[in-house]
């Protein structure tokens, strides 16, 4: 059975290849009732993709996945039911920018060292007017030959030792939690499958997680195997968290799974949307 929520996806207000209202669009065509855009470190596309929700007859869920850095390692974290007018929000985003544009030209300038010219101006035409992101640089990358397609992308040049790999300093963990709580927003930890961190550091990540303030964790998102799905079931029943879902789609060709896709969260779990009015009619 396939559940027509999905809680995180991206538009080109950051990485995506559909615009807020094309993404919507597509969702609806898929099946999706309940849909929350969650674009990088960005709120910009969210009054959009509501307008459009509301054209389709989809509930809409302001979203957004913020970047942090916890232990040396690049974690996102995806807020739901933000407010997008928040100031404090809309301060750190601008900052993110900053320092997102700043990290761009470093892997321009690493690439280049490479012998790959002109990445950055090669990846501001897939950005567009949004965030830069190292997805844009890895669509630039495919499209010069430099690479078959995005895992390959990472692998061969984003990676700590490769050319276009950037140590960077996200916000913290507890400020992008604060953030979230502080603009009416429920916290989630996205796709902890992605992150290898191992036995302890994942036990103390969903510790420190709960701890201050998160509420829940995607089960059942693209990146994940169905094994996994069983394994953060779990890990979300021990830790007292919710269980959330979402395809994290990019757009055709990006994505490892399709909107409106998604199966069951397993049983046991405590669903995210579990008290939420725009999911009521599908419990």
């Amino acid at each position: 059975m396939t559940v027509p929520i999905d809680l995180h996806c991206h538009s080109t207000m950051s990485d995506g290849l559909l615009t807020p209202e094309e993404l919507v669009a597509h969702a609806a065509s898929k099946g999706v009732r309940v849909l929350a855009l969650t674009d990088h470190d960005e709120v910009s596309g969210l009054a959009r993709a509501r307008a459009a929700a509301e054209q389709h007859g989809i509930h809409f869920i302001d979203g957004v996945e913020i970047s942090v850095t916890w232990k040396n390692r690049t974690l996102h974290i995806v807020g739901l039911r933000v407010n997008p007018q928040h100031p404090p929000l809309l301060e750190a985003f601008a900052k993110v920018r900053e320092g997102r544009d700043s990290r761009a030209r470093q892997i321009a300038e690493g690439l280049a060292k490479a012998g790959i010219a002109d990445a950055y101006e090669g990846a501001r035409v897939f950005s567009g007017n949004s965030v830069m992101t190292r997805s844009h640089f890895g669509q630039f990358l495919i499209k010069q030959g430099h690479a078959k397609n995005m895992k390959a992308v990472f692998k061969k040049y984003m990676v700590k030792g490769k050319p276009g790999y950037v140590n960077y300093e996200w916000m913290s963990l507890e400020e992008a939690l604060t953030l979230i709580k502080d603009s009416g927003g429920v916290a989630v930890l996205a796709h902890p499958g992605r992150y290898d961190l191992g036995f302890v550091n994942m036990h103390l990540l969903l510790n420190t997680f709960r701890d201050q303030g998160g509420v829940a964790i995607e089960v059942v998102t693209g990146s994940h195997q169905p094994p996994q799905y069983t394994q953060f079931a779990k890990l979300a029943h021990q830790f007292d968290l919710k269980a959330s879902q979402g395809s994290d789609y990019h757009g055709p060709g990006l994505s490892h799974m399709e909107m409106g896709r998604l199966p069951d969260l397993p049983l046991g779990c405590v669903p995210v949307w579990q008290d939420w009015p725009e999911a009521g009619h599908l419990q």
